[in-house]
Formats: C-alpha cells, structure tokens, sequence
C-alpha cells in the first residue's frame, strides 16, 4: 500500500542532523569526543533551534577527555578539561531532550536505574485484564552527569514486527510499574508544553495516547503505527559536519524540531520498514513526530477484526454468486474487477480515514472462492493449445507459435535437447534504482529498456524464460526446433547492443528520467549498458514446478555457464561472452577475441571464453575505429596470447603493455588482467602451467 501510494509531502517542521559517513570521515569516528558533541548542540541553539532530540545514548564516560586520561594515570585531573563536564552543561543550556534504550529482554538488562522524565503519565481505565504495555527490564541511560543536567529524556526503541518490519512505534513503556513516554512523544509533549499524558484503555489493551491537543490511536499494546512519508530521507537531512563548519541555512534550523542520529551504516541504526529495507531509525522518530502535528494518523481500532470478518464474508458471496453464473471465459475479468474495487475500498480506508484494515486475507479469499467455483466447473479441462498459448503467448514469436501448436507429442514434457541459452544484465542497476526515486518511474524505465531487446530476441526465434530483475534469460532451440541457433542468438546479442544507442538518446530525451541522465552526466556514462553471456549444449527443458506453479523453463550445466558468462563480462570489459561450444558451430561471419580459458565456479572443466566484438563488416558499429585498426589490434593480442599459453610472458608482457597504452583500444580492461598474470608468473614461475585461470567467484 505505501509503495504504491508513493512519497508524500513531510510538513517540514523535522529535520534530521546526520551522523553520516562524510562527518565521521572528517570528525573521526564515532564516539566523538564530547565537547565536540557539545559544540554542535550550541551550534544547533544559536541558530534558533526549536527542541533537540538525540536518538543517542551516552552510557559510558569520555575516554578521550583530558581528565579521564590524567585519572587513569594517576594524576591530578582538577585543572584539566572534562569532557563530559562541558557536554553536560550544554545540555543543561540548550533546548536538548535525552535519549536512552529500554532492554526489552532479562538477558540482555544491564542497569536497572529509572530514566529521568518530567513528564506525568496517567493511565485511565486500566485494570489487570487489559493492560498489554510493553515491558522493559532493564535501562542502557546516559551516564549520571548528562541525565542529571538535562531537561527530559525519552527512549527510542523501535520494535521490528514478526516480519522484521518496523511498521508501528511504542508510545509509552512500562518499568517497574512506572509509565515512560518514547522520545518523539517526550518532544511532542515540551513543545505543547504540557506536563501531563494521558493512556486510555478500551476493553482490549490501551486505545490511545493523548498529549495536549493531539490524541494518537495506538494498538492494544500502545504502539502508534507510523504513516512513512517515503523512502530514506524524504525529510531534510543535514550532515552534522556541516553544522560544525557552520555551512548550513539557518533558516533551515529555525523554530524546527531537529533529531541527532546516524545513517551510516557502521553504527548499526539502519531498520526495514514497507518502503525500503535500509532505513535511518532516527527517520522513523521524524515520520512518528510528523504524523503527530499533522494528525494523518493510521490505525488499526479495536473493532477492525469484526469488520475483517464481514468485509471477507461479504466479498466471498459475492465471488461465488458471480462466477458460478457466469461464463468460463469471463472469470479472470470479473475476479480482477472484484479484486481492483476491493483493493480500491482497503486503500481508501488506510489513507482515507487511517483504518488499517486486512489488506493480504480479502484477496486470498477471492482467489479461493474462485478456485473452488473454477473447479466445480471442470475449469482444468480445456484444449492443448489454450494451454500451450497461455505458456508460450509472452516467449516467443507468433511463427514459432504455430510451429509449436503444429507438432506433435508432448510439447511441454521434459527431454534433453541441445539449445543455447543467452543471459543479459543492465549494468549499474544499483545506481540506476538510487537516481530513479520513484518506483512508478523505475518500471516505466525498465519496460523501456525490456521492450525493444525482448523484441529483438523474439524477431530471431527466440524464447524469454524470464525477466530477472534488470536481467533477461533466453534461450534458442526449444521448445521449436530453430536452425543454426547459435547464430541467432550471438545476432540477437549484436543487434541488441547496436540498439543502445538511439535507446539512449531516447532515455536521454525524457523528462521522467532527468535524474538518472543528470547522474550519468556526473559518472561520465550512458544510462543503459549491458552485458550479454551466451553458450550452446544439452539441457533439460520441459514445464517444471509445483502442481498449483509451474513455467516451460530449462536447466542444466550449460544454463548454468551461460549465467557465468555474463558476470564475467565486468571483469574482462566485454559486452558479450561466448563459450567455444557455441562459437565452435558458428557459420556467420564475426570478429572475435579470446578472453580466457577458465573453470568457473562450481566447474571442473576448462571452458574458452571469447568475447564477440562486431559483425565482419567494413562499417564498424560498436567501435570509434577502423576495421583494419580493430583487426590489427586483436590480431597482436592473439600473438601475445599465443606467447602467453607458451609461458614466454617476458614476450608477452611487452605486447600487452604496448596495446594497453594504444589510445585506441578496444578494450580496456583485457590487457592489464594479463599484464598482471604476466609479472605474477615471473615472480613466481609455474611448474606446470596450462594456460586455465581458476575463478573462485561468480562474476
């Protein structure tokens, strides 16, 4: 639900002062000394702050303070600076609210003092049959001089669901016997300057929590689920090295909440939440306070399980009522229908009127309903070419279609049969996937991407097993026989590189992809560039799978291999790899480079690794260079390859170094991999060398 209603708007009221990697990079590591920490808190209050919260704890004292280094040698401390002195007393100056950590597990207790609060809880309808508080059983405080110097404190444990899931925030905790407010309610509660918060109880467990003029729906337990606003940082982040060096806005700081944490990820504050699985924790103390000041609450109220149950009855009547009078044909329409209005209804309740409602059992009821009046029709028996259709319609061509439906036997039964099977991966996805925020946008950009290769494939007599993410899998041969296969699968590899370039210009043309261009501008590269691995041999194809799922797919070693080949394209700078299996009946005319005889990971035997450079053509397409250039140049390398398989790499050595430092070489990445195995071996020559380079990894 909340990936598909997107990021919305924060009401700006929060900012986050990032611990991130740049300041600990220029600060030191973590923990800073205090009076670091103490400057940027002044810092912070002269620019106007509104309230401090710190979504950190302080439990030990300042190693790095001069006193603490006098006393531990023994000598006399009065005079020296003390670290946690100052820190203490900034706090005590600044408009600073503590944090500290409830162990939630005995095991785990470590001190058992109370946290310091000036806030009063009062619980109203409680008794011992509805109080479900979360309990603490232990405390990781701030040591006694920050505690005793600052204003108030608030705990900030966030509590995964069974998921892993950070999908709600405890409000309140329980120890001994004592009611403790988070940290996001603590700020709430200073700056509507209340003293008093009060828990009200229902039937079943605490209903809400009420602090001043906001009143926040909790579940039985008293926890407030968090409408997220969006992905990691949809809330200003600024680097606490900046405020340090005072290159911050101060009107960024202005009257505005600001929470000290960290999104580095090497001091482990990084939680799963339903946007994304790396997410700051001090985030969600920013998503909780912002849902509290603008009153979007979500909730799940007590009566939410009744209307669950009538909400599935109702929709399973209906179900069944309809498809059981209507034709076969129509059941997919009708249930999609039902399914989008019903979904239409739950989204509306979550966002609408914050009632989070079942959102997983009303689908799976339709769908069983379904099931149960599809098979009461005998929905299973239809003709062989439905069925062959609904597999095939989306993998291959319509000519290979019929081919399909014209032959005989068990098309979809399993055999051995040679087929080539072709890889292909969008290169820096991960960056790609950071610049494009949107998910809505980063399908349309795949689907740009997908559509034009998958045609190429197919308009060669090709099959699509799968898209794999960013990566598409292939093969030839199956389940028609295609002739000379492995021709049309290095053609389809070429032909799709040359597509690359008006495919580029187009996404370079599109205003929904301005992000991503602007970060490719920045890197120097083209937003979409692949690599392709193909290779030829015996594999198991058939339909495989479950009895309730299952797909027309192959397996086998060459599968396997041909997955090897293209992550191995990285490291030689290739954009297509072939095996010398499927090189070998090759009948078009290419240009061609060895790369490598290798074993891959999980493989014994050598295999030759070539990588296709071009059509044997005058007119080059991929390459800034002649072809009498091209040829030459490969043609050396293959010397020096020769010298190499020789161990002469003394020989060799030098050609490789000639050709790496050609201005116009084709390939970037070839010559320094043998430049290294070259001096390697004459360090320390092999006793028996055969020329096979062992990988230990998968790419």
């Amino acid at each position: 639900m909340f990936v598909f209603r997107g990021e919305i708007p924060q009401s700006d009221n929060v900012v986050i002062v990032d611990l991130d990697n740049k300041s600990l990079k220029e600060v030191g590591q973590w923990p800073w000394s205090r009076d670091v920490f103490a400057d940027l808190l002044v810092k912070l209050t002269n620019a106007n702050v509104g309230i401090i919260g710190l979504d950190i704890v302080f439990a030990e004292n300042d190693r790095s303070s001069p006193n603490y280094v006098f006393d531990k040698l023994g000598l006399e401390s009065k005079d020296v600076p003390n670290y946690d002195e100052i820190l203490a007393y900034v706090v005590s100056q600044t408009p600073t609210i503590l944090g500290y950590q409830f162990e939630l597990e005995k095991s785990k207790a470590l001190t058992f003092d109370a946290p310091k609060v000036q806030s009063i809880i009062i619980q109203r309808g409680v008794d011992e049959n509805n109080d479900f508080l979360i309990k603490g059983h232990g405390t990781i405080l701030n040591i006694n001089q920050l505690s005793d110097n600052g204003y108030s404190s608030g705990f900030f444990n966030n509590i995964p669901d069974d998921s892993g899931i950070i999908r709600s925030v405890p409000l309140v905790i329980k120890y001994d016997d004592m009611l403790y407010p988070s940290l996001a309610l603590e700020i709430i509660r200073v700056i509507t300057g209340e003293k008093k918060i009060y828990v009200d109880y229902g039937d079943i467990g605490v209903e809400s929590v009420s602090v001043g003029e906001y009143k926040i729906p909790t579940d039985m337990f008293g926890r407030a689920l968090v409408n997220f606003r969006g992905k990691e940082k949809t809330f200003k982040y600024i680097s606490a090295v900046d405020i340090l060096n005072n290159n911050f806005k101060p009107e960024d700081i202005d009257g505005k909440i600001v929470l000290i944490g960290t999104s580095a990820a090497g001091l482990l504050d990084l939680r799963a939440t339903p946007f994304e699985s790396v997410f700051p924790g001090v985030e969600v103390h920013a998503n909780l306070i912002d849902n509290v000041l603008v009153g979007d609450f979500i909730s799940k109220p007590s009566w939410a399980d009744g209307a669950n149950l009538v909400h599935i009855f109702v929709i399973v009547m209906l179900s069944i009522f309809v498809l059981a009078y209507l034709p076969i044909l129509l059941v997919p329409l009708i249930l999609t229908a039902i399914i989008v209005v019903d979904w239409y209804f739950l989204y509306t309740m979550f966002f609408d009127e914050g009632v989070v409602l079942s959102i997983l059992m009303p689908v799976v009821s339709i769908v069983s309903s379904a099931l149960v009046v599809i098979l009461i029709n005998n929905f299973y028996i239809e003709k062989s070419s439905k069925l062959i259709k609904s597999k095939f319609a989306s993998k291959v061509s319509p000519a290979v279609m019929e081919d399909i439906l014209s032959s005989d036997g068990d098309v979809l039964g399993g055999k051995a049969k040679e087929i080539t099977i072709f890889f292909s991966d969008l290169r820096n996805f991960t960056n790609i996937s950071e610049a494009l925020h949107d998910p809505k946008v980063l399908i349309e950009f795949l689907n740009e991407y997908m559509t034009p290769m998958s045609d190429i494939i197919i308009k060669n007599h090709g099959t699509i097993d799968k898209f794999i993410g960013d990566a598409i899998m292939a093969y030839w041969n199956a389940p028609a026989d295609v002739q000379d296969h492995q021709d049309k699968a290095v053609v389809s590899a070429l032909e799709q590189l040359y597509a690359l370039k008006d495919l580029n210009t187009k996404v370079k043309d599109d205003v929904r992809f301005e992000a991503l261009n602007k970060m490719c501008e920045e890197k120097n590269i083209e937003p979409i560039d692949i690599g392709m691995g193909i290779n030829s041999g015996e594999a198991v194809v058939g339909e495989m799978g479950s009895s309730g799922r299952s797909d027309y797919t192959v397996i086998g070693d060459p599968v396997n291999l041909g997955s090897r080949l293209e992550s191995l394209c990285k490291y030689y700078n290739s954009k297509i790899n072939i095996s010398n299996f499927t090189k070998e009946k090759l009948k078009g005319d290419y240009i061609f480079r060895f790369l490598d005889l290798v074993t891959v990971k999980g493989k014994l035997e050598p295999v030759e690794i070539w990588q296709v450079v071009d059509f044997d053509k005058d007119e080059l397409g991929l390459y800034e260079v002649s072809k009498d250039e091209l040829l030459q140049e490969i043609e050396t390398y293959h010397h020096a390859i020769e010298l190499y398989k020789q161990s002469k790499f003394e020989e060799a050595l030098r050609i490789f170094d000639e050709l790496d430092n050609n201005p116009k070489k084709t390939n970037k990445a070839i010559y320094e991999i043998y430049k290294e195995r070259c001096e390697h071996y004459l360090k320390e020559p092999p006793s028996d060398f055969d020329g096979v380079f062992r990988h230990t990894s998968k790419g």
